[in-house]
């Protein structure tokens, strides 16, 4: 109660100062005051300007980190794609898993070769085969499935089994199921 007295006290203070101003002053003062309106209302324009145009940055920069991560994701994927269509135009039609296993060269106490039925699909068939070798050490085991993966013909492995010997406990036998990838033309089946 006692603070809207007051406020009401400095509002007819203020008026009586208006009514007792001469015309010129009482000009000066509004139009002073239309000034510092003016320059209000365009600087909270120019703020709400300011504002807007820092949202679109923030969403533009958002897009561009986006838009480089896509960009680095797709470069990665190309690459691979080239490399796989490198070791896919290595294949000769006279390749077979067989010969791929034997240029290796890791062959264990024995080893076996069973042709298997591949898949085909637009562009691409399969050569598979099971393949069996017996007697290896870990460390053969492991270059010859790191050779099949990484070398210079595309060949996947579908299924290992890795058993240990019971003869020997220091080899093991490994069955692998492999398939050579081989280019074919769109035409054929």
């Amino acid at each position: 109660m006692r603070l809207n007295q007051l406020v009401a006290d400095r509002v007819a203070s203020l008026r009586e100062r208006y009514a007792e101003m001469d015309s010129r002053t009482r000009l000066r003062w509004g139009i002073g005051i239309s000034v510092v309106l003016f320059v209000t209302i365009l600087f909270t324009m120019a703020n709400e300007r300011i504002a807007a145009l820092e949202k679109r940055r923030r969403a533009r920069e958002t897009d561009l980190v986006e838009m480089m991560t896509l960009k680095q994701r797709f470069l990665a994927a190309r690459l691979a794609s080239q490399r796989f269509a490198g070791r896919l135009s290595g294949v000769r039609g006279d390749d077979t898993p067989a010969r791929v296993i034997e240029e290796i060269g890791i062959k264990g106490k024995s080893s076996r070769v069973t042709p298997l039925k591949g898949d085909q699909t637009a562009g691409r068939a399969e050569d598979a085969a099971e393949v069996k070798l017996e007697g290896l050490t870990a460390n053969e085991a492991v270059n010859l499935l790191h050779r099949l993966e990484l070398g210079s013909r595309p060949v996947l492995v579908k299924k290992a089994n890795l058993k240990t010997r019971y003869d020997d406990p220091s080899r093991m036998d490994l069955t692998l199921t492999i398939a050579l990838i081989k280019a074919t033309a769109q035409g054929q089946r």
